[in-house]
């Protein structure tokens, strides 16, 4: 007789990271954990004419996963991060594909803007030389769904294949997507999570003309703050994440080591603001709700939220309003911290690399600390382990992934019991 869907169970078996502080993850989390800033002037390109100069960007970063030097010619740097970071998680994950019936292994890699890079030379060209020298290779560049497109055609990988764009809450949504898709049966393994490379001048541009970045340009390291009552909006970052999930049987049968198990997955809109969030966060605590009845779990069996956290006044306020809706008297005992402090936010991609954050903090019992926390905001009066990360029981997690145009998305893991 079929397994009925709601026995299935999706664990973790592979990770992989491209992040302004290490190109992965045993590059990241120890400097995380340590408090450090991927934060500085901007050094790609020259910022001095915008109001924002400063970004995390990726450093010293050489594309992998690529079957050769043409191919990594052809993608923009926003797949060239998904790529490597896909990698990565395949060779995290141990999985042999040439065992593996490929038809069962898909790949939902989003990003909420996708190849900026590329559109802003291509226009460059395009008015200074004429329309004959654009590239041939413009559009499948700068799609947003090309990343997941070339992963799955440099593996073979035949299964689902999504590109999901939700700007901020791109990677979370592709994750409980993925997580969904082997739940219903239609896959046994996922490759999924998220990528973005918009530090580029007209990436900068276009946030500073919303006001919505941070001018601490004297101070990159203290600029972005989440919670605290001096924020003055985010600090780009870029890179991304990208997991393997898979089927708990699949992995048992092949000897995966299982870092954790995803349990849960909300998913809702504000239907608010094109930018701003609900003022009482009622579109976040729907989505959160919404993931611990998935997960099957109380709000007293979380023990770490690490929130989306952007560091902007309007931001930070309704998410703090949204854990204590759902959480009630448990919020004061949680521990809350954003870890966009250290990393800035990388949109399509944050979600991604803070759940990696998220099962490292399981995996180690230590939660990463919120940076620049020196004068909280009255109004987010939570525990958000401010400056230093903090020793404690982890065992389950949830992450929230918070974007413009109203759209919410949070996801539930917990240590693997077998």
């Amino acid at each position: 007789m079929p397994v009925h869907w709601s026995e299935r169970r999706v664990v973790v078996t592979g990770m992989g990271v491209v992040a302004p502080l290490g190109n992965s993850l045993e590059e990241m989390w120890p400097r995380l954990v340590a408090g450090q800033c991927g934060v500085d002037r901007i050094r790609s390109f020259d910022a001095s004419p915008f109001e924002t100069q400063i970004a995390a960007e990726v450093k010293t970063f050489v594309p992998s996963g690529f079957p050769s030097p043409k191919d990594v010619r052809r993608a923009d740097r926003y797949t060239q991060f998904a790529v490597s970071a896909g990698h990565q998680a395949l060779l995290d994950s141990g999985l042999d594909l040439s065992r593996e019936n490929l038809d069962e292994i898909g790949v939902f890699i989003g990003s909420g803007i996708g190849g900026l890079a590329t559109t802003q030379e291509q226009h460059r060209i395009m008015m200074e030389k004429g329309p004959s020298r654009m590239s041939p290779f413009m559009i499948p560049m700068l799609i947003l769904n090309m990343a997941s497109g070339l992963f799955s055609m440099f593996y073979n990988l035949r299964g689902p294949n999504v590109a999901h764009c939700s700007a901020c809450a791109t990677s979370t949504h592709a994750l409980g997507e993925a997580w969904r898709t082997i739940k219903m049966g239609d896959a046994q393994v996922m490759f999924a999570g998220g990528t973005e490379a918009t530090i580029v001048a007209l990436g900068i541009g276009g946030f500073c003309s919303m006001r919505a970045m941070s001018t601490r340009n004297a101070e990159p390291l203290r600029a972005s703050r989440p919670f605290d009552k001096d924020r003055d909006g985010f600090v780009m970052g870029e890179g991304a994440g990208v997991f393997a999930l898979e089927e708990l049987d699949h992995a048992r049968k092949r000897g995966a080591r299982i870092y954790a198990e995803l349990l849960g997955y909300g998913n809702s809109s504000d239907a608010n603001h094109m930018t701003a969030p609900d003022p009482e966060g009622l579109g976040a605590a729907r989505c959160m709700a919404m993931a611990l009845r998935h997960a099957g779990l109380n709000p007293a069996d979380i023990d770490y939220i690490n929130a989306h956290g952007t560091s902007t006044p309007l931001g930070d306020i309704a998410e703090t309003k949204a854990i204590k809706a759902v959480f009630g008297d448990h919020a004061r005992k949680l521990v809350v911290s954003s870890t966009k402090g250290a990393l800035g936010h990388m949109l399509g991609a944050a979600g991604a690399v803070e759940l990696a954050v998220c099962i490292r903090a399981i995996e180690h019992q230590l939660v990463p600390p919120t940076i620049n926390l020196d004068n909280p905001d009255p109004q987010c009066d939570l525990d958000y382990a401010p400056h230093k990360a903090r020793e404690m029981k982890v065992n389950a997690i949830v992450n929230n992934s918070f974007g413009f145009g109203g759209h919410n998305a949070s996801v539930i893991a917990r240590k693997f019991l077998a």
